[in-house]
């Protein structure tokens, strides 16, 4: 396993330790939260970096770093419901896309197709990780919650979009079957 796919397990395994200091009470809990989730979410850009200098992008980093994302990124707004900061629903409608999108990539996996991550979906985690982290810094008391709840409503728009983009190509990927 190369030094990119290790940044990936490492953000995945930042998540019960990011949840922990949002949820552990002490002073400056959030802060720490905060940053430790911005620190996690920089070896996104990382790896990938690295993958590609050095020409070695994995089979199991394509498939690892994205869930390592999701569950990073969404753990840190479920949070936030918790601590008043992110409604329901803004949160409930990010998880429903990101579960149709996992499906739609798990059914072309098993026409043999690896649906690589578009630019629209870059985009939508950045915007959900820039959400959340706003979040984070509002839950502190940096920031007016509504800021963060404006943050959030762009990264629900994003996010939705993307997922259309995604849903344009279904029926083509859903049809053929890789070529060997």
């Amino acid at each position: 396993m190369g030094l990119p796919d290790q940044l990936t397990v490492a953000r995945a395994l930042s998540v019960p330790f990011v949840v922990g200091l949002f949820v552990w009470d002490f002073p400056g809990h959030d802060y720490w939260a905060t940053g430790l989730f911005v620190a996690a979410m920089a070896t996104d850009w990382f790896d990938g970096r690295i993958a590609r200098r050095r020409g070695h992008v994995s089979p199991l980093g394509s498939l690892l770093d994205p869930v390592a994302d999701k569950i990073l990124v969404l753990s840190v707004l479920i949070v936030l419901i918790e601590q008043g900061v992110f409604p329901a629903w803004m949160v409930v409608a990010i998880v429903a896309r990101e579960f149709l999108v996992s499906g739609l990539r798990l059914a072309a996996l098993e026409r043999g197709i690896v649906m690589h991550a578009r630019d629209l979906g870059k985009l939508k985690t950045w915007s959900q990780a820039v959400a959340a982290a706003v979040g984070g810094f509002a839950a502190a008391g940096a920031w007016d919650k509504e800021v963060a709840w404006w943050a959030l409503l762009v990264a629900v728009g994003l996010t939705w979009v993307s997922g259309l983009d995604y849903a344009r190509l279904a029926p083509g990927l859903l049809r053929s079957r890789a070529t060997a």
